[in-house]
């Protein structure tokens, strides 16, 4: 503890915690957002899904990190190729997560909506839509803990600031102590990220409770 309260005091931690915080965030609300709108599109459109599967897949199974050369050739030595190496990681998990949860959709949600006529858009807002959500959100619950390892990874090796950074700095000048305290807040900021998506999909998907069990004690 003491050791925490020392380099906080030396203005190290916030500057890095503001920094990987920042990263996170910009990367994984573009990684979602660009994620649930191809998955959904792929689940929705036939067509669309037929063309773009088989290439997606593909890139899929790319390590992601393998891609930070390119962005950096792409981006040059700034932010932009962090964010972008985060939107890619998280894209991939919410894409894949929201198409197969569009594909899964009971029959039975279909034929209640098709027997009224809808429209496209009726149907993808009045039963696609509803149905997919609650594993939407399991994947963007993964993803949050998936973008904190990857930041934390990038800075390892180049970023200049955040939690990496100073995780691997107090190991390369044997300062131990702010290694651990390094450690201990990238876990933390994955707690707190993870809860932050909990809470949205309590907000969104009120009707898709956790905490259900077999056994009541």
């Amino acid at each position: 503890m003491r050791e925490a309260r020392e380099i906080a005091s030396d203005g190290k931690l916030w500057p890095a915690l503001w920094a990987t915080s920042r990263r996170i965030l910009i990367g994984f609300a573009l990684g979602a957002a660009s994620g649930v709108a191809v998955g959904m599109l792929m689940g929705v459109f036939d067509t669309f899904r037929a063309a773009f599967e088989p290439l997606l897949n593909g890139l899929y199974t790319v390590p992601k990190l393998a891609l930070l050369p390119l962005y950096l050739l792409i981006f040059g030595l700034n932010e932009k190729a962090i964010y972008a190496l985060v939107l890619t990681t998280v894209f991939f998990f919410i894409w894949i997560t929201t198409l197969e949860a569009m594909l899964s959709v009971p029959e039975g949600y279909r034929d209640a909506v098709l027997s009224l006529r809808p429209s496209r858009w009726q149907l993808f807002r009045h039963a696609l839509l509803p149905a997919s959500l609650p594993q939407i959100f399991v994947g963007l619950r993964i993803s949050a803990g998936v973008s904190v390892l990857v930041v934390v990874a990038i800075e390892f090796t180049f970023g200049g600031a955040g939690i990496g950074y100073l995780i691997i700095q107090g190991k390369t000048l044997a300062r131990y102590p702010q290694s651990y305290v390094g450690i201990v807040v990238a876990a933390l900021l994955g707690i707190v990220w993870i809860a932050v998506v909990d809470v949205l999909r309590r907000i969104c998907v009120p009707w898709a409770r956790r905490d259900r069990s077999f056994s009541r004690g």
